[in-house]
């Protein structure tokens, strides 16, 4: 099994409080197939803020709940929508030196 692939900290705007403990900062963990269950993959390459709001809390680290990434700052929200696009993207191979693309 492979190691899981994290986004960089996003330091929210808004610090997020439950009882006692404040989170001021997330990362996300590159979701597997499973945690992307009933949404688009399109919806989230190009940033939907429903798809977004959907799959963050299933990836997040400390895990958030839907209500609280609703109510996250814009900017923070526009972050994650790129980090998820980020691990949605294909990853390039290097050409080897005997093929014939080098």
């Amino acid at each position: 099994m492979s190691k899981p692939e994290y986004s960089a900290p996003i330091e929210l705007v808004n610090v997020i409080t439950r009882g006692t403990q404040k989170t001021k900062s997330i990362t996300l963990r590159k979701p597997g197939s499973g945690e992307l269950r009933g949404l688009r993959l399109s919806d989230l390459l190009q940033g939907d803020v429903n798809a977004v709001i959907r799959v963050v809390p299933r990836i997040s680290e400390p895990s958030l709940t839907e209500q609280e990434v609703s109510a996250m700052d814009v900017y923070n929200l526009t972050e994650c929508a790129d980090a998820i696009a980020v691990f949605l993207q294909v990853k390039g191979t290097p050409a080897k030196a005997d093929s014939p693309e080098a």
